[in-house]
């Protein structure tokens, strides 16, 4: 073979070489925008959206409550550009609305002072009539004093969650609660150790769920199940168990937490505390979690039935399986989506799929760069290769995938890094990761149908968040996981 030969066939065999790659090293990695692209509306001047809660009204028109007290009408919510649109103004002089739902013609607001009903009368887009449904809380005037508000469940109830005065004390009646308010205008006292809420939602099965922020009491971030009766972590409003209505609904108070310790060793001493659902391990997955969705709808990808949680600080949306271990939700928070025009606030899915994210900066700041935004969120059919669902096992986790795995690389040990650690659970703000320890992964077995692995890990640490990377893991054409990170809070080991 001579010298020119040789060239050819040197050529010839990298490229079959490189074609047989099913992923080149050249070839553009897949990003987050190729699955849910993310279209802002164009806010016109002069309005100062701040959105804290969204509705799809029956006339297909979009409902957005304000911060600012305000609540507009959006024309054309699905507009492909978002720029063609046209912002109407239905209702003014509110308190810092953050939430919104509609039934029967009204639209409800929760506000500070009470949840309040708006009707149109005349038909000119404005409401004509403001009636208080219920004002059944305190208020003076502090910073924090949010009231955030649910859509209705299947009582036809709004859950409203009342941030602490302060971040560390009860100054006006029921702050520091979880209250439901009946359909017509009765208060239910429905749960206790509120602190700073960011969002309420219901999952799949009509339970409710509520993201609390770091603080007093609350090491990191997380989503929290509001059980009837339970107390989620801050005593600082235990003294309205003093309460008639309180007394006959829920009973004696429960047991004041040591501070320093840990959430589940004292979860096992005090009966009524629900340890959180889920922990966002505060920077890793943001410092300011917030609104809340269920993708009920079967439109929005894999994904369905699972949570999407706001991250105001970050502007990001995070993914959350949940499972029940031993009649306590736990489970895993994933990263989603980022790039949200401002701090990501309220949230709303439609039924056609679409996410809506409103967003603002004030009071916290913000990753994304507006001051106030309204983005919505589409799945464009294309399904991204992640972690389904990740389930804890009493050796380890089973993950599930979205599509079928490299049998190799997720089989292979060094694919895979786990750490663990847990929060101080105190009465001082905020909490550094402490007890931290590092499991071992011994086997990684793939199912037969390439679509999950079992990890058999020695040294699960029960209230502990496991953090795993899977770094080496790729799916069958040779595509690495979309985000490699994910974070399941075991607060109960499974049997």
């Amino acid at each position: 073979m001579n010298v020119v030969q040789r060239f050819v066939f040197g050529c010839l065999c990298c490229l079959l070489l490189a074609n047989a790659s099913p992923l080149r090293a050249a070839d553009k990695l897949p990003t987050e925008e190729d699955y849910y692209p993310i279209t802002p509306f164009a806010i016109p001047e002069g309005i100062v959206l701040e959105a804290g809660g969204v509705e799809l009204l029956p006339d297909g028109k979009l409902a957005i409550s304000t911060r600012r007290g305000d609540i507009y009408l959006l024309d054309k919510p699905f507009s492909k550009t978002g720029k063609d649109v046209k912002f109407t103004q239905f209702a003014s002089g509110l308190h810092e609305v953050l939430g919104i739902a509609y039934r029967d013609g009204w639209i409800y607001a929760t506000h500070r002072p009470e949840v309040s009903r708006l009707k149109d009368v005349d038909g000119d887009g404005r409401a004509d009539v403001i009636e208080a449904v219920s004002d059944a809380w305190g208020i003076n005037g502090d910073y924090h004093e949010y009231a955030f508000g649910s859509k209705f469940d299947k009582e036809g109830n709004i859950w409203v969650v009342l941030c602490l005065t302060g971040s560390f004390g009860s100054d006006s009646k029921y702050r520091g609660w979880c209250l439901r308010i009946t359909p017509d205008g009765q208060m239910i006292p429905t749960t206790s150790g509120i602190r700073s809420p960011g969002g309420i939602g219901f999952n799949h099965e009509g339970e409710t769920f509520y993201t609390d922020n770091q603080g007093p009491w609350n090491g990191a971030c997380a989503l929290k199940h509001l059980r009837p009766g339970k107390f989620v972590g801050h005593p600082g409003g235990f003294k309205w168990f003093d309460q008639p209505e309180v007394k006959a609904a829920l009973g004696t108070r429960p047991k004041e937490p040591d501070s320093g310790s840990r959430m589940m060793v004292e979860a096992k001493k005090i009966p009524e505390l629900e340890p959180p659902a889920c922990y966002f391990p505060y920077p890793k997955m943001g410092k300011s979690a917030s609104g809340i969705v269920c993708d009920t709808t079967g439109k929005f990808g894999p994904f369905v039935n699972q949570l999407f949680v706001g991250d105001q600080s970050d502007s990001t949306v995070m993914r959350v399986y949940l499972e029940k271990v031993k009649g306590h939700y736990q489970g895993a928070c994933f990263p989603f989506r980022s790039g949200i025009g401002s701090g990501s606030l309220g949230m709303m899915m439609a039924p056609n799929g679409s996410m809506f994210v409103g967003g603002t900066n004030r009071g916290w700041g913000s990753r994304g760069p507006k001051p106030h935004s309204l983005d919505r969120i589409d799945w464009t059919g294309k399904v991204p290769f992640e972690v389904h669902e990740m389930h804890a096992k009493p050796d380890g986790f089973e993950l599930t995938f979205t599509q079928p795995v490299d049998r190799a690389a997720v089989g292979e040990l060094k694919s895979y890094k786990m750490l663990t650690y847990t929060y101080i659970y105190q009465a001082s703000y905020g909490s550094p990761e402490v007890d931290a320890t590092t499991p071992t992964i011994e086997s990684a077995v793939v199912a037969a149908d390439g679509k999950s692995v079992r990890l058999k890990i020695n040294g699960l640490q029960e209230g502990h968040v496991h953090e795993l990377h899977m770094e080496g893991v790729k799916s069958a054409d040779g595509t690495p996981l979309l985000h490699k990170q994910a974070y399941y809070t075991l607060n109960y080991l499974a049997e």
